[in-house]
């Protein structure tokens, strides 16, 4: 069994170990304008879907994060970085005009499907941002907006 002694340098080199990941730096994801890739900018979106967008996805999404108060702990800040990367990488609403138009049309099919099975906004940050938990009525409403708008690219309207 562990003695107290061993005990308390194991706690001693934990708390020297978070101390000193606080001094790695983080990147921010924090831009004020609209970029004119930006899907708001590219295709009509009704401001109920644009504030649904904002409050359940461009925190990881957009060029754009709301960052929550653990943010400038690590080792949240790092995962949370990470989150946002990974979310950019899959799609990226501020970038979304930039995308070829058959990109943007299996972006919005993969919308739908992440709303309609429940996967996005994932479970963890849905736990965190209780304003990220979209009702069924809100999913209907995006789930519409996703229909018409792939609808407007397949006959080249957008």
């Amino acid at each position: 069994m562990i003695n107290m002694r061993a005990l308390k340098k194991i706690a001693w080199g934990l708390l020297i170990v978070l101390v000193l990941l606080q001094f790695i730096p983080r990147s921010v994801n924090k831009s004020e304008k609209t970029t004119p890739a930006d899907i708001a900018n590219n295709y009509q979106v009704p401001v109920q879907v644009q504030l649904l967008l904002k409050k359940a996805c461009y925190d990881c999404h957009s060029n754009n994060t709301r960052y929550p108060w653990y943010a400038d702990l690590q080792p949240f800040r790092l995962l949370l970085d990470q989150h946002v990367r990974d979310g950019k990488e899959e799609l990226n609403f501020s970038e979304y005009g930039s995308y070829s138009k058959k990109r943007q049309f299996n972006k919005l099919r993969s919308i739908g499907e992440s709303l309609e099975k429940g996967t996005m906004p994932l479970k963890s940050y849905r736990i965190m941002h209780a304003d990220a938990r979209l009702t069924e009525a809100e999913k209907a409403v995006v789930l519409k907006w996703v229909e018409d708008t792939r609808r407007l690219i397949k006959e080249g309207k957008e």
